[in-house]
């Protein structure tokens, strides 16, 4: 209950307060014969990367700086939804903190998925959100009165262009034969012209198909299990076909001209509307080169704050280890693997925890349980008052619980869960492990030689 109420203050009360420091980061662009559409979409928890290790992409606090390299009066910014991944008491603190990172972020737009909509409607959130930004669903019950389209106008070289934004549950319509209810959602005055966008819930070639037969649709949107932004069609086919990406990575760029007469030479575009305008798409990395915004550093810290409060780190289940084996910490490993112990101790795995410590993150469950000894398991780490012992990637973390190997003087071999590499460095948390396995194993060499990183099982 505790939660959800503060949910529910910080939603309603501290949302969108506007940040009078925040500053174009990169060049703007002046040109008025573009506009811009960013889009972003499939965040499912990620508020930032990992840090483990560089070159990592994504970062609700670097997006204003590509947000920003578009006048307000010539952009629009919509998120397609899929803010989590569950629904429990993390996911609902992650949940809390995108909704006020997109007002810091000053977005137009954002499409309510169906888990969004069903967490927001169990808090009763919808108002508090509609109040802050424009929300649009194909999800929600009828008697959420969610609206299904959103419509902008921008200028562009001095005409009127009616950008309307709308959400389709394809699946739904495609069992009940009613796919032409698209009609309804574009609808623009014969007099304007129109640049109609469409974020699906599911995407097949027969949907494409059957939607681009209509031809009233310029794009569609749709939900993809890449990381990265796409453009899914063929050159100049219409409609064109794009994701936006999941975790954050990219933010889609889509572009508005005035006519392809505009841009002869041009190699970016891949699609003409029927009413002259042309388009094209372009993925941009959100990576470490971009300035990062001062208000959205200060809201991750408050998303450490609030993990912290909410005591996560006990609260995680866990496992029951087989045989009642236990974990007794590297310390007791030492009195029969001196030399071992004494190697490992130097090795940045030896201090793992301590990184956490110096970020803000040692009390977040996503990130402790790869610096710590067992922490998914009962014996395994609590917390670092509690379990000082455990702390940091140590003995039995890759050769498994030692209370028997102890207790047995070494008779009984550790067996038991054990961690592969691969389980911590996975391409979110450690981009360059895959295809290099062998040169980071090099890096943990503890043992004696003539033993090489290679024969490590």
């Amino acid at each position: 209950m505790r939660l959800v109420i503060c949910i529910c203050v910080l939603a309603v009360g501290a949302t969108c307060i506007p940040d009078k420091s925040t500053k174009p980061s990169v060049k703007p662009l002046h040109k008025t014969d573009v506009l811009m559409v960013f889009l972003t979409g499939n965040e499912l928890g990620a508020l930032k990367p990992c840090g483990c290790s560089g070159g990592q992409l994504g970062g609700f606090d670097r997006r204003s700086a590509v947000f920003n390299s578009v006048p307000q009066d010539r952009r629009l910014i919509v998120d397609t939804g899929s803010f989590v991944e569950g629904s429990g008491e993390q996911d609902l603190i992650k949940f809390d903190i995108i909704i006020q990172a997109f007002c810091r972020l000053k977005y137009d737009l954002v499409n309510l998925a169906e888990k969004d909509i069903e967490i927001i409607e169990s808090l009763g959130l919808l108002d508090s959100i509609s109040s802050v930004f424009s929300v649009i669903s194909s999800c929600g019950p009828a008697d959420a009165n969610v609206p299904a389209k959103f419509t902008k106008q921008l200028s562009l070289k001095g005409k009127t262009v009616l950008v309307t934004v709308a959400a389709f549950d394809a699946a739904s319509a495609t069992k009940s034969g009613q796919i032409e209810r698209i009609n309804e959602l574009f609808t623009a005055p014969a007099n304007l012209q129109a640049v109609n966008l469409l974020i699906l819930s599911r995407c097949d070639a027969g949907i494409i198909s059957s939607i681009g037969e209509m031809g009233i649709v310029d794009c569609l949107i749709c939900p993809t299990e890449s990381d990265e932004a796409m453009v899914i069609s063929g050159p100049n086919e219409r409609p064109l076909v794009v994701s936006v990406g999941r975790y954050g990575k990219y933010v889609g760029k889509l572009k508005i001209y005035p006519g392809r007469s505009e841009l002869s030479g041009s190699k970016e575009i891949l699609h003409s509307s029927q009413n002259e305008l042309a388009f094209s798409f372009l993925p941009v990395a959100v990576d470490e080169s971009l300035p990062r915004e001062a208000s959205l550093i200060e809201l991750y810290k408050e998303y450490q704050r609030l993990v912290k409060e909410a005591n996560l780190l006990e609260k995680q289940p866990r496992y029951v280890l087989p045989n009642g084996l236990k974990y007794t910490g590297s310390e007791s490993c030492k009195p029969c693997h001196e030399y071992e112990y004494e190697k490992w101790s130097g090795k940045p795995h030896a201090h793992a925890y301590s990184t956490l410590e110096r970020v803000g993150s040692a009390f977040d469950p996503e990130c402790v349980v790869c610096h710590v000894v067992g922490m998914e398991y009962v014996s395994g780490f609590v917390s670092g008052q509690k379990t000082a012992y455990l702390k940091n990637v140590g003995c039995e973390s890759c050769h498994g619980p030692g209370s028997e190997h102890i207790r047995t003087l070494g008779e009984a071999k550790t067996t038991g869960p054990r961690l592969d590499c691969s389980d911590c460095h996975t391409p979110e948390t450690s981009g360059e492990y895959g295809g290099n396995k062998e040169l980071y194993l090099e890096k943990i060499i503890h043992w004696r030689e003539p033993n090489t990183g290679g024969n490590v099982k």
